[in-house]
């Protein structure tokens, strides 16, 4: 009797390449290129070397310089002489067609930059029919004007010369199309089918927001990773899909949360990141309308993070592009029990550091800045979940009584 030996599925391998410029240093490209690394491995590759070039800019034909593109077409070579195969090289910008078809033709790997890469976890973690329908949008609008990169064979005519002596076959004469034109046609059509598709999900999204009554609606936003879908799962007591992975949530998920004698509406929604692609932001505005509709916005932020101010900076920028700059926002700093910070040495004069920072400094700072509006917790380790769900519910009362003036919520509660 045979025996049958399962092997095991080795992940693809990944080389990050970043640029190092005036406008963003060394510290913050690395930065950028640990996360485009978590965006890697969230995607299944592991990442075995890191390349940077210090620029005035990008290369309008191969991103980096020449030599620098050589450096690493030498380690792929070296690589794979010792049965080591490089599965991908990732790049932590946006490239052009053109960039991608010079670079792809030196290196003999797949390409991929930080936008294919998210449209690739977004189409990987997509479940419903919306999400699928969003991400799949995007991917089209995404890779339209790279068409020619990736039909490099498509540039054959399929029509003959029209004056009967042509070269096309019978019943293909005519003045032709390339099927290049062939593609983009069938992907606009596509397109257009798919846009259609999330106008009727848009109707019903808003027939479904009518008919939720008089509540208030609370949305989680916030950078991706940082707890929401943890928060919403202690507030409403559900089931939500919660995972350290970056985009475990695509799918808006609304839950009717009691707090005392109040109900209201929680919303947990994508979350946001550095550099996102606008055609992401453009697909998902189905999705995104539960946060342009919401009354009070929960500003979840993982203060653990070492970069977590930059992330409040890159969400606050995404909720003024959504018209979200004026809505009542309170800011919930979450992952406090895995906060971590370094006392400085007695004999040290220099300035404090970002790691020199307590927890209660953190604190004090802030609650100085924004007063009431914000809150540090651990969801968790659930640490100060009973003061979180006061001053959510002093918040939601607030905003009730002016919206909703003769409700009476679900019960008298004695003062």
């Amino acid at each position: 009797m045979k025996e049958f030996v399962i092997s095991e599925v080795k992940a693809e391998t990944a080389i990050l390449v970043g640029l190092i410029t005036p406008q963003q240093d060394e510290a913050k490209t690395k930065e950028y290129l640990d996360e485009l690394e978590f965006l890697a491995d969230t995607a299944g590759a592991v990442t075995v070397k890191r390349y940077t070039q210090r620029v005035g800019g990008p290369s309008s034909i191969t991103y980096v310089g020449k030599g620098k593109l050589e450096e690493i077409r030498a380690y792929i070579k070296a690589e794979e002489e010792e049965d080591r195969e490089i599965g991908m090289v990732i790049f932590d910008d946006e490239l052009t067609a053109k960039q991608m078809r010079n670079i792809e033709q030196a290196l003999q790997v797949k390409i991929l930059d930080r936008t294919s890469l998210i449209l690739d976890i977004f189409a990987m973690r997509a479940q419903t029919a919306n999400a699928k329908t969003q991400v799949e949008l995007a991917q089209y609008r995404y890779m339209l004007p790279r068409l020619q990169r990736l039909w490099t064979h498509l540039e054959r005519q399929g029509g003959g010369s029209g004056s009967g002596g042509g070269k096309g076959s019978v019943g293909l004469r005519g003045p032709g199309e390339t099927q290049l034109e062939m593609d983009r046609r069938i992907i606009l059509n596509r397109m257009s089918l798919l846009k259609k598709r999330l106008e009727e999900i848009d109707k019903q999204k808003v027939t479904q927001r009518k008919n939720r009554g008089r509540l208030i609606r609370v949305a989680l936003v916030g950078y991706t990773n940082v707890g929401k879908s943890t928060i919403m799962n202690l507030l409403a007591k559900s089931e939500v899909f919660a995972e350290n992975k970056l985009f475990a949530t695509l799918d808006t998920t609304v839950r009717k949360v009691v707090v005392e004698n109040l109900p209201f509406l929680l919303a947990d929604t994508v979350g946001f990141i550095r550099k996102l692609p606008t055609d992401l932001v453009d697909s998902f505005k189905s999705t995104l309308d539960e946060v342009r509709e919401a009354d009070l916005l929960l500003h979840v932020v993982d203060i653990s993070h070492p970069d977590f101010e930059e992330q409040v900076e890159v969400v606050n920028q995404t909720l003024k592009d959504l018209g979200c700059a004026e809505t009542p926002t309170m800011i919930v700093f979450n992952k406090i029990d895995n906060y971590h910070w370094t006392d400085k040495a007695p004999d040290d004069l220099t300035p404090p550091t970002r790691e020199n920072i307590t927890l209660d400094e953190l604190k004090r700072t802030w609650m100085a800045r924004l007063n009431d509006n914000c809150i540090f917790i651990s969801a968790r380790e659930k640490e100060n979940v009973d003061e979180f769900r006061d001053t959510l519910y002093r918040k939601v009362r607030e905003l009730h009584v002016q919206k909703y003036p003769y409700n009476d919520f679900l019960y008298p509660v004695e003062d």
